[in-house]
């Protein structure tokens, strides 16, 4: 690890939570953002040619392969990316004894729990994304690299393709919305990812120097629960009075009358205990996230 500020490679640089981790990180050392061009997931040679070069102390893999419902049948690209390439990263990463930062996905379960999933439990995955970023996980377990692994859901934020946007132009679009009301998770804006992820890699390198480090999984979103309809009839409630929206009546759907190609787990919700307590973190709730990030944008 060098004595100077920490070179942290940062990958996925254009995608929601890469873009927000470029300033969060930029205070604890020197930031190499890419994007596919200079390193492509999908090619494995040149995920080697970029580490090779840029010798980073730190890693955050923030690309990944995230069309849910296309990766049912485009499974080689997305086995490739969010299976194979973080294994890759990995190797690359113990090499250079530097430190690994991944994201997952609530998707790793298959939403059939009671209660809330704890980091524990047993991993199921009822879609082939789920399946994917499942396999990246235990690529990267199996190497034996210094690693964080942080398991994020229904991420949002001001760019790229998301919930929050989707429903802000249909919003303006339409009188009345139908969504979904049977599947529980927590919204969590993709800047929050970056600056929580900031600390941790703060706190871990200083864990590292003092050979104190343990390597881990850890569910990351904001605090408290709701249903896709609550998240949209919230998004809605907080642009009311900035935007012009036509929209009047969010109907309640079961998920059976939105059928996809890739199945959704009912129960999305993921306990923050262990990275809060790890990492001393305070959590905000999904709706106060929500409103920052809302007024940023707006």
């Amino acid at each position: 690890m060098s004595a100077q500020a920490p070179v942290i490679l940062v990958t996925g640089k254009n995608g929601q939570v890469g873009y927000e981790l470029q300033r969060a990180l930029m205070p604890l050392g020197t930031v190499i953002a890419v994007d596919r061009t200079t390193m492509n997931l999908a090619d494995s040679d040149s995920i080697r040619a970029a580490v090779a070069q840029i010798k980073p102390d730190v890693i955050v893999n923030a690309a990944a392969y995230t069309a849910v419902d296309k990766a049912e049948s485009d499974q080689e690209a997305a086995m490739q990316i969010n299976g194979i390439a973080p294994g890759v990263l990995a190797e690359e990463a113990k090499k250079l004894n530097a430190l690994l930062i991944h994201y997952s996905t609530d998707y790793v379960y298959d939403g059939t729990k009671d209660g809330i999933y704890v980091e524990t439990d047993a991993t199921s995955p009822v879609n082939y994304y789920g399946l994917s970023k499942l396999a990246g996980e235990q690529a990267i377990e199996a190497t034996g690299v210094d690693h964080l692994i942080l398991r994020t859901s229904w991420v949002y934020g001001s760019r790229g393709g998301n919930f929050l946007l989707t429903m802000l132009r249909l919003m303006k679009e339409r009188e009345a919305l139908n969504v979904i009301d049977d599947q529980h998770g927590t919204p969590t804006w993709s800047r929050l990812i970056a600056e929580v992820t900031a600390q941790i890699v703060k706190q871990s390198l200083k864990e590292k120097q003092a050979a104190e480090f343990a390597s881990g999984i850890y569910h990351l979103t904001s605090s408290g629960e709701t249903t896709w309809h609550g998240f949209a009839s919230k998004i809605a409630q907080l642009a009311a009075d900035k935007v012009d929206l036509k929209i009047k009546n969010i109907e309640k759907i079961p998920t059976s009358q939105y059928p996809t190609p890739a199945k959704r787990p009912h129960n999305s919700r993921i306990s923050t205990q262990a990275i809060a307590a790890r990492f001393s973190l305070m959590l905000p709730a999904w709706d106060e996230a929500l409103a920052l990030c809302m007024q940023d944008y707006l």
